[in-house]
């Protein structure tokens, strides 16, 4: 469920990114976002014997830079059934907080996932998506006025 999970919101926010930044910067910083997520792990949890593999973390950065640049958009937030749209903020609020209780409940009882890395890498995320946004925007126009505090875009 991991990976049908990350392979889901590669997919809802991925193609997005990917059509902002060019192929070349967005796995530039997908990469990053990754090596972001490893770090973040290593310095949580620094004599762990247990191997990280996935992409999780790299998709958490994402998810930090569309929350930036994509915030008045929709995504379906969804459970079994039930499907809701909902905003980026409360997505990724929903998301961060799922991961929190996670790293709280891991704790507990010994887990498997690396909830540093997914945090990490969303903080990642945010701080290049931060760093970048002026270019971005200027680089797609259209993102910058749906962006603007002028715009309302009405649901």
């Amino acid at each position: 469920m991991h990976l049908v999970g990350n392979m889901y919101f590669l997919y809802i926010i991925g193609d997005n990114l990917e059509d902002t930044l060019g192929r070349g910067k967005f796995i530039l910083y997908y990469t990053l976002c990754g090596l972001g997520a490893a770090v973040a792990q290593i310095l949580a949890d620094p004599n762990s014997m247990i191997p990280m593999v996935g992409a999780s973390g790299a998709i958490a950065g994402l998810f930090g830079m569309y929350l930036l640049w994509f915030r008045h958009a929709s995504l379906t937030f969804m459970i079994i059934v039930y499907q809701k749209k909902v905003s980026p903020v409360i997505f990724f609020g929903f998301w961060i907080l799922t991961n929190i209780l996670g790293l709280y409940l891991a704790n507990e009882s010994g887990g498997g996932v690396a909830y540093w890395a997914h945090i990490g890498g969303f903080i990642a995320g945010i701080a290049i998506g931060l760093l970048v946004k002026k270019k971005v925007f200027a680089a797609n126009p259209l993102l910058a006025i749906l962006n603007s505090h002028e715009v309302k875009v009405k649901r």
